[in-house]
């Protein structure tokens, strides 16, 4: 069965972007940015929201020819890679995606059970949609040394806890990662 991470660069009140939807204090250095596309590399499939997938597919695919090479190593990597996007507005995807418009648990339940790789969840909507479920096996945050105030939440509010364990932490220039497996 593959497994399904979670992954986000929060600041450290909980937050993946601001009050008006920016991530502009999440730019990663090359280390990191190098750490990304590694991981990126690894996963057989990646799962987006709609919100996510507009915001990549407005400049992963357009990277400039002279743009340096660990950003145009992550454009060939994100464009290539399988992506499921889960919308019920949009009516068209590209690069190596399919659209999903319908039951986002169901079909998430379908995609961990046809393999045994990893799979990626991006999009804070779309993982609120599923935490409830129990179909979160792992947490990757990126903690950002900044308070927002205010902003979209990494976690949905909950009806109970999620045990976790701390497997991994590394510590960036820029951001503390964290790694949780469910208990």
């Amino acid at each position: 069965m593959r497994k399904l991470i979670y992954t986000f660069t929060v600041s450290l009140d909980g937050y993946v972007n601001d009050r008006k939807g920016s991530i502009d204090w999440s730019e990663p250095d090359d280390e990191l940015h190098q750490f990304h596309n590694d991981r990126f590399r690894e996963l057989e499939v990646s799962l987006h929201g709609r919100r996510l997938y507009e915001l990549m597919a407005e400049y992963w695919p357009h990277v400039p020819a002279d743009a340096p090479p660990i950003l145009q190593d992550f454009a060939a990597l994100w464009t290539g890679k399988r992506k499921v996007v889960f919308s019920r507005t949009l009516t068209d995807v590209h690069w190596n995606s399919t659209l999903v418009s319908e039951n986002a648990v169901e079909e998430v339940r379908r995609l961990k059970a046809e393999g045994d790789g990893d799979m990626e969840v991006g999009g804070a909507g779309l993982a609120a949609s599923l935490v409830p479920h129990g179909l979160i096996d792992e947490y990757q945050m990126f903690v950002a040394p900044v308070v927002l105030g205010g902003g979209t939440p990494m976690f949905p509010s909950l009806d109970s806890r999620i045990q976790l364990r701390l497997v991994e932490t590394r510590q960036f220039a820029t951001v503390v990662f964290h790694r949780y497996r469910t208990a």
